[in-house]
C-alpha cells in the first residue's frame, strides 16, 4: 500500500514538472513584429521595419529594415515561410530566415494602379491582391520557392456607390479566402457590399457567385474568419459596426447568415469617427478594430459557441488615426499603429476589468499602416 501510493506522488510529481516545463516552453517562444508603412525608402525611412517582440514587457526592440517603396499592405504565406508586401509597382516576395529577418525572392507586376490588400489561398498557391484605386482583384500564381509568378486572372468591380466625395465608384480594400480554401471574398467600400467568387485553383481564375450587402454609405473595409471558418466578421468604415455572419457551404454554394451588428464606438465618441483595423487574437478568444478620428481602440471577446461578439473595452490609444491595432501573442499587451501621428503606442491590457494602461514611450515610426507577429521556429 505503501508503494502504490509512493508511484502515485512520483507520477504526481512528473506530471508537474511537465507542465511546468511546458509552461515554461510557451513563455520562451520567440517572435518579431513586421511592420508596414507608407515610406520610400529614403534615408531612414524603409518600408518594411522587423521588431524583436519583448512579450514579458510588451514592446518592439527595432532590429532591422527592409528598403522598399510604400509597403501599405503584408501578409505572411499560411506555411508560415514567406511573406508578401504591397508595392508601388506591384508586390514583393521574400523568404522568412530563421531570424526573422527577410530575403528578397523576386517581385512581380499586378498590371494597374497600386494595391491596398493581398493575401494567399490556403494551399498558398495563389496570391490575391485587392486594388483600391482601380477596383481590380489580381489573381497571380506562387511558385514553389514562394516567389510571385505570372497574373492568372483580373477581375474589376463595376458599378457605383452612393458616397460622391470618396466612394462613388469601386474600392476592393480586402481579399480573403474562405478557409474551405472554396471562395474569396472581396469587400468593396465603395459599393456597399462584398463579392464572393469561386475559385478554379487549377486555372487561377475567379467565377462571382455570391454577394454580401452590406448597409448604403458603410463601406465594409477588412474581414476575418473564425478559426474553424464558420464565422465572418467584416468591418465598416464609415458606420463604425462590425457584422457577424455564419458561412456555411449547401449544395455546393455558400451561404452567409448575419447574426449580430455591433458598434466600434461608445455611446459617447468623437465626431467623424472612421473604423479602421480587424484583427484576431492568436488563440482566437478576441477581435481587436480600431476607430480613426475618435483615435480609440475596442477589444470583444469571442463567444467560442456563436462566435458572437461582447465589447470588452474601447479606449483611447493616445494617438492619431489608429490604422491597425493588435494583441500582443498572449494578449496581455496592445499595439497601436497610429498613421497621422508617426507613432506606435503600447498598452498593458486587463480584459477582466476592460482597461488599458499606457506601457511606456512610444516609438516613433513614419506612417505604420500593418502589423503582423510571427512566431519563430525553435
Amino acid at each position: 500500500m505503501i508503494k502504490y501510493l509512493i508511484v502515485i506522488r512520483g507520477t504526481e510529481k512528473v506530471f508537474k514538472m511537465q507542465r511546468k516545463g511546458m509552461i515554461m516552453a510557451m513563455s520562451q517562444d520567440k517572435y518579431v513584429a513586421y511592420v508596414s508603412t507608407y515610406t520610400t525608402a529614403k534615408e531612414d525611412n524603409y518600408g518594411i521595419k522587423i521588431y524583436d517582440v519583448d512579450l514579458k514587457n510588451g514592446r518592439l526592440t527595432e532590429k532591422n529594415q527592409v528598403e522598399i517603396t510604400n509597403s501599405s499592405y503584408i501578409t505572411i504565406s499560411h506555411n508560415e515561410k514567406y511573406l508578401y508586401s504591397i508595392t508601388d509597382f506591384g508586390v514583393e516576395a521574400y523568404k522568412i530566415l530563421p531570424s526573422g529577418d527577410l530575403e528578397v525572392i523576386n517581385e512581380g507586376s499586378i498590371n494597374g494602379m497600386r494595391g491596398c490588400y493581398l493575401s494567399t489561398d490556403y494551399e498558398d498557391k495563389l496570391l490575391f491582391v485587392g486594388g483600391y484605386h482601380d477596383g481590380k482583384i489580381t489573381v497571380l500564381r506562387l511558385r514553389e520557392d514562394g516567389g510571385v509568378g505570372e497574373i492568372t486572372d483580373e477581375v474589376y468591380h463595376k458599378g457605383l456607390g452612393s458616397i460622391a466625395e470618396r466612394n462613388f465608384r469601386p474600392h476592393v480594400n480586402c481579399v480573403k479566402m474562405t478557409r474551405d480554401n472554396h471562395y474569396l471574398c472581396a469587400a468593396d467600400l465603395g459599393l456597399d457590399h462584398v463579392n464572393v467568387y469561386r475559385v478554379d485553383h487549377e486555372k487561377g481564375k475567379l467565377k462571382p457567385i455570391d454577394m454580401i450587402r452590406s448597409e448604403q454609405e458603410s463601406a465594409p473595409r477588412h474581414l476575418k474568419f473564425s478559426k474553424d471558418g464558420s464565422i465572418l466578421y467584416i468591418v465598416h468604415e464609415l458606420k463604425n459596426y462590425i457584422d457577424v455572419y455564419t458561412y456555411k457551404e449547401i449544395n455546393g454554394n455558400p451561404e452567409f447568415e448575419k447574426i449580430q451588428n455591433i458598434s466600434t464606438l461608445n455611446d459617447y465618441h468623437a465626431g467623424g469617427s472612421a473604423a479602421s483595423a480587424l484583427n484576431i487574437s492568436d488563440d482566437f478568444k478576441y477581435l481587436t478594430s480600431s476607430n480613426a478620428g475618435d483615435n480609440s481602440a475596442v477589444i470583444y471577446k469571442i463567444d467560442q459557441k456563436t462566435g458572437m461578439l461582447e465589447k470588452v473595452l474601447c479606449l483611447p490609444i493616445s494617438g492619431d488615426y489608429p490604422k491597425d491595432a493588435a494583441l500582443f501573442p498572449d494578449n496581455k499587451h496592445l499595439v497601436s499603429l497610429n498613421h497621422e501621428s508617426n507613432t506606435m503606442t503600447f498598452f498593458t491590457v486587463d480584459l477582466k476589468n476592460g482597461l488599458l494602461v499606457m506601457n511606456g514611450r512610444e516609438i516613433k515610426v513614419d506612417q505604420p499602416n500593418c502589423i503582423i507577429f510571427h512566431k519563430l521556429a525553435q
